[in-house]
């Protein structure tokens, strides 16, 4: 897939081509140590899939007051996740590789880019019976910066909402399965939410002037994407993201502006599996490392606090706020409420 590709949506067609793409490269490597490979193709992908997996938590409220029953709102975000320096590289002597090395010739020895790194190839080599084998195309970064113009990737999200009795509005996100090439690439999004409000149930709270609710949120995003069918029908990638987040919310209306904030936990779930049959070191037989070669798993957990503002004219809302959590996140969308 070309540079476009990996940077449509937000990333991960890329991302899954770059993996095969990085385990065709070393395949000596890989019949020697697939333990190392996985080292490598770990701590290149990990950056995307933390910032990207906690993205999808962002989004869900502009207010802590469900909707009146029958109430509904529309709103889309566009979510910006800020990604460190520090996410840019990583150190490969840090890794405890068994077999390959960074070579000093390497651009940014004895770093190598992430994902979100400059787009330069890093320099391996390894030993083969006392004889150097050098590795050099390896898959550089994206270069974040060139490829937004700042140090931030993009997560947009889309929302409905419908308010029910007893203080409980209901939040959808929803795409069927979007083809996204002829070669069977796909990808689906799901997402559900629940505000509740908890401050009808707490004695002497219920005439004090804001409000105060409890959500939880679960979103998913899948991807599938075949690398090249006609070639090799078997050789796909999946990208799947499980997210989570639990908060209690509370906001303060003013005439037209609301005042919102939020305090919770986010469970951010993410697997990258390159699937299939891939004859590594091509002798003609396929061995038990060459099927379905890489399965990695990441986690990002922890605290979240988001604080924002939100401005009502008429039916349509303009919203901001900002998360501190892991990957910080600045917030900006507009939607259209009704009750």
């Amino acid at each position: 897939m070309n540079r476009k590709c990996r940077i449509v949506c937000a990333l991960a067609l890329g991302l899954l081509s770059s993996s095969a793409s990085f385990a065709q490269e070393i395949g000596g490597l890989l019949k020697q140590s697939l333990s190392d490979g996985t080292k490598l193709v770990n701590a290149y992908v990990s950056p995307f899939a933390h910032s990207f997996t906690l993205g999808l938590n962002q989004g869900w409220y502009n207010t802590a007051a469900p909707h009146k029953v029958g109430g509904f709102d529309l709103t889309i975000t566009a979510n910006a996740m800020f990604i460190p320096k520090s996410d840019l590289f990583y150190n490969v002597n840090e890794l405890n590789l068994e077999v390959l090395q960074i070579h000093e010739s390497s651009p940014d020895y004895p770093m190598a880019p992430t994902v979100f790194g400059p787009d330069r190839s890093p320099v391996f080599a390894y030993d083969d019976n006392g004889q150097e084998i050098i590795i050099e195309d390896i898959p550089g970064g994206i270069d974040l910066k060139d490829a937004f113009k700042n140090d931030w990737l993009p997560v947009p999200m889309a929302n409905i909402g419908v308010g029910l009795p007893k203080g409980t509005e209901v939040k959808l996100r929803f795409a069927p399965t979007i083809d996204l090439d002829d070669d069977g690439s796909a990808i689906n999004v799901f997402g559900i939410g629940v505000m509740h409000n908890i401050k009808q149930w707490i004695p002497g709270m219920k005439l004090l002037p804001f409000d105060l609710s409890g959500f939880v949120g679960y979103t998913r995003v899948k991807l599938d994407a075949y690398f090249d069918p006609e070639v090799n029908p078997t050789q796909h990638g999946v990208f799947e993201a499980n997210a989570t987040t639990i908060q209690a919310l509370a906001s303060k209306k003013f005439a037209i502006l609301t005042l919102y904030g939020g305090f919770g936990y986010n469970i951010a779930k993410t697997n990258l599996a390159v699937k299939g049959e891939y004859d590594i070191d091509e002798n003609g037989q396929l061995e038990s490392y060459e099927i379905d070669p890489l399965d990695l798993k990441f986690t990002s957990s922890g605290f979240r606090g988001t604080a924002g503002l939100r401005i009502k004219l008429g039916i349509l809302t303009l919203h901001g706020d900002y998360t501190v959590q892991k990957y910080s996140c600045f917030t900006a969308g507009l939607g259209f409420s009704f009750r």
